[in-house]
């Protein structure tokens, strides 16, 4: 599964609840649920790139829907964050290797080991739009050798799954957060879930 990988090109980034990126960079979990944010032009979530920086969200994060386990993790992303803080830290960013589409609630609930979110909130993910499947997104996780730090800007607010950064990113180089060996094995496990 090595492949080579660059630091994006764009600066297109995906907004996820700052524990679950947390998650994804300390290699705690490889995939992620989406369904679309309130006010994406077509209200379904839709893969931009496969390889994207990852943009923190921390105003709309609940403790009720993220497993008692994680909530220390969930409480550390708070420290120091206020709803007036005029800055976001850019710490990671992924490549997308697979977008599986489910609708089969069983293998929603078989996926509970390999993520931090409650069963409340795969529910409420799966209810929303009943039609229309999860997008469950396998990610390859690196960590930005130097992190940036960008001023919020109103673009970035709102309930979009996607935005693009406004401000140039340096090219500093990166480190892969699984090794392939690692990254291959968790996604094997998943991927048995999903095709069974």
């Amino acid at each position: 599964m090595s492949t080579t990988i660059t630091q994006p090109a764009s600066t297109l980034s995906l907004k996820e609840w700052a524990v679950a990126i947390k998650a994804l960079g300390e290699g705690k979990q490889i995939i992620t649920i989406r369904k679309g944010g309130l006010y994406e032009e077509t209200r379904d979530f839709k893969l931009e790139n496969d390889t994207f920086y990852l943009y923190p969200t921390y105003e709309h994060q609940k403790e009720e829907m993220v497993k008692p386990a994680y909530h220390a993790d969930l409480n550390a992303t708070l420290e120091g964050w206020s709803i007036d803080k005029p800055t976001v830290d850019i710490l990671y960013f992924a490549q997308i290797t697979d977008d599986v589409e489910i609708l089969d609630e069983a293998k929603i609930r078989a996926l509970d080991p390999y993520h931090i979110w409650t069963e409340d909130f795969a529910d409420v993910r799966l209810k929303w739009k009943k039609k229309n499947p999860l997008h469950i997104l396998f990610a390859r996780v690196y960590k930005l050798n130097q992190p940036i730090t960008l001023n919020i800007e109103e673009a970035y607010k709102g309930c979009k799954s996607w935005h693009n950064l406004l401000e140039d990113v340096p090219q500093n180089g990166f480190t892969p957060v699984l090794s392939d060996e690692e990254y291959a094995s968790k996604r094997a496990e998943i991927m048995n879930i999903l095709n069974a």
